[in-house]
């Protein structure tokens, strides 16, 4: 399904409000304009510099829904690949340029929209993690949903692209809004949001931009989402087991296309990629 970012109502006691670690991609998300390729190298593009781990998502074209998962550490010889590539799935239309870290791209590919039905490309902060048990094995903070948790995907709202308890923020503050955190007892015992992390897009709250955006559970290898990015129980077992918000990690999803353009201007690793 789609999905945004985290944030909570601060001052209610019931949960502390999630922050977010790595604000630069608001600014940057606000640049305007084309940035072609031969330029990339002499902006600042790359405030993930730092990041020590990466999540990388690769698509065979942005129309693809399905993709290949891959972990890297970064040592002092360079990135590093962690453990095997693994399937997901992405959005019922495949991907488009979202807000994240990097500067946006508008010289190639589609822009990600409120209800697109696209997984936003880029390089995105990870945020908090979540789900249905009261706790999991992982480093990330991690809040437990209940059936008064909502994702906003109503533009314009102020709790747009954030991840709310209806009972500490009231109920109109979420009128209107379709995600559920807890499909499991809206959706006839869904499975998808049982475990799962948020991709920051779209922090910035641009209206229309996207929201709700998370990597979760898939329904099955030839499922597709809203706009997330989906995977089978253990691999998300693995990914939320191996990162650490102490090493700054971060998640890149791209065509190939794209990988191979931005590779060396962003300092991404080197795969091999499909002819």
């Amino acid at each position: 399904m789609s999905a945004p970012r985290v944030a909570r109502d601060a001052g209610q006691g019931k949960r502390p409000r999630f922050c977010a670690r790595l604000l630069l991609g608001a600014t940057l998300g606000l640049l305007a304009g084309c940035i072609p390729a031969d330029k990339l190298q002499r902006i600042n593009a790359r405030p993930w510099q730092n990041a020590q781990q990466m999540v990388l998502v690769l698509l065979p074209g942005w129309d693809s829904t399905q993709g290949t998962l891959r972990r890297f550490e970064r040592d002092g010889s360079g990135w590093r690949e962690v453990g095997a590539a693994a399937p997901i799935v992405v959005g019922r239309n495949g991907a488009a340029w979202g807000l994240g870290l990097n500067a946006p791209i508008h010289d190639s590919g589609p822009i990600k929209r409120e209800g697109d039905g696209r997984s936003p490309a880029g390089v995105f902060a990870i945020g908090e993690a979540f789900g249905y048990a009261a706790g999991d094995a992982t480093a990330l903070p991690y809040t437990a949903m209940t059936a008064s948790d909502w994702c906003v995907d109503v533009s314009g709202s102020p709790y747009y692209n954030r991840i709310v308890d209806a009972a500490s923020v009231g109920a109109d503050a979420v009128a209107g809004a379709s995600e559920h955190m807890r499909l499991d007892l809206f959706n006839h015992g869904d499975q998808r949001y049982r475990l799962g992390f948020v991709i920051e897009h779209n922090r910035q709250q641009h209206p229309g931009g996207g929201s709700c955006i998370f990597a979760h559970l898939w329904s099955g290898p030839t499922s597709t989402t809203s706009g997330c990015t989906a995977m089978a129980d253990p691999t998300m077992q693995r990914l939320l087991a191996w990162l650490d918000p102490a090493q700054q990690p971060v998640f890149v999803l791209l065509p190939d296309t794209q990988y191979a353009r931005l590779r060396t201007a962003w300092q991404l690793p080197r795969v091999e990629l499909n002819p």
